[in-house]
């Protein structure tokens, strides 16, 4: 007869590791991993338009020049295919909580260009030692939120990596005549916010050990909700420009919606959203390293007003991860808009205007 004592002993050992922290496997975590703004633009400068490089074909409706939150390409005069892809590491260590945000932030490029998911692919780097089940609760997560989203989880690619990285390729449709664009934003204006920021600022606080835990727990819970509602909203009011505002935080966003519509945003920092702690958090000089991308990209043109409170401008160049739908409110429009998101149980903000001009201004 075999002696089960070691065997014995060796489950009880397993029983008292401690859980996997995914956040010790990273540096950064959520779109505060982007890549700078400022970076990218130059990095991607020479696939735009220009001498040697062939033009995109007509049916591309939406891609990089100008860019926008996903690709859209023209099917027939009733249907447009919309893509995108996004991944991050984890931010949080809960594996499920981590699929469900990671899912969330990438389904939401789909809605910020007003449309619906149909399905999507996984995109997944891990440890080989990383548990089974790990995995799998990351996994399920992220499909729990595609289906939320309307959408399928059909499928995916993964591959070995030392960081833990996870996303999604999606897959949606729209009507071609009425997507969210970047440049549907004209002088007068209003400019409404969906979520409230902050979650760079209290995913980096909860690193370090200063974020209180209800205060980090009510980031998570919007980071993993979806901006399905808010979208369709918009979309049924006959909305032209929105955008979703991620690792860019507002005023990088801003800006590149404030270009391709050939205006100005003018935000009211005091009318900006925060998360609760969140400003704490930036009097106590918590910032991402995110945040300095932002400021570098948006530096050149912006303008901030005289007793605008530093932890306000740190709010508002903070990297958000599934952050809300930023939309430009034409003012005959605003009152149903806002009941409307109202009805459909989202909250919004009013934080500022557009106007004519260039660039972004706090004031």
């Amino acid at each position: 007869m075999h002696d089960a004592a070691p065997i014995i002993r060796l489950m009880s050992a397993l029983e008292t590791l401690p859980p996997i922290r995914l956040t010790e496997l990273t540096d950064c975590g959520g779109c505060a991993a982007k890549l700078g703004a400022d970076l990218l633009a130059d990095a991607l400068s020479g696939l735009g338009v220009g001498p040697g490089v062939p033009a995109a074909p007509d049916e591309l409706i939406a891609g990089l020049t100008p860019p926008d939150d996903a690709a859209a390409y023209r099917v027939s005069d009733e249907l447009a295919i919309i893509g995108t892809l996004d991944f991050f590491p984890p931010l949080v260590d809960d594996a499920r909580t981590f699929g469900e945000i990671a899912a969330a932030n990438a389904l939401s490029d789909v809605f910020a260009m007003g449309g619906r998911v149909l399905f999507a692919l996984s995109i997944a780097a891990f440890p080989e030692e990383l548990p089974r089940d790990t995995l799998a609760a990351v996994f399920e997560g992220a499909a729990s939120k595609v289906r939320e989203a309307g959408g399928t989880l059909a499928g995916g690619h993964t591959i070995r990596d030392a960081e833990p990285k996870y996303g999604l390729a999606v897959i949606g449709a729209a009507h071609p005549d009425r997507l969210l664009r970047k440049g549907g934003a004209r002088p007068g204006d209003v400019l409404l916010l969906t979520k409230r920021l902050g979650t760079g600022l209290l995913v980096s606080g909860h690193r370090q050990g200063k974020a209180t835990e209800p205060d980090f727990a009510g980031a998570i819970d919007q980071m993993r909700t979806l901006n399905r509602a808010a979208s369709e909203v918009l979309v049924a009011n006959g909305i032209a420009g929105a955008t979703d505002v991620t690792g860019f935080g507002l005023l990088g966003h801003g800006l590149e919606m404030a270009r391709a519509s050939g205006t100005r945003f003018v935000f009211d920092a005091a009318r900006l959203p925060a998360l609760p702690g969140a400003l704490d958090l930036a009097r106590a000089g918590v910032e991402t390293g995110g945040a300095a991308h932002n400021r570098r990209f948006v530096l050149p043109a912006l303008s901030v007003g005289d007793g605008v409170a530093a932890e306000l401008v740190t709010l508002a160049h903070d990297p958000q991860t599934s952050g809300g739908l930023l939309a430009a409110i034409p003012v005959e429009r605003l009152a149903v808009v806002q009941a409307a998101l109202e009805n459909a149980g989202v909250d919004a903000w009013r934080v500022g205007r557009v106007e004519e001009g260039a660039g972004v201004g706090l004031e």
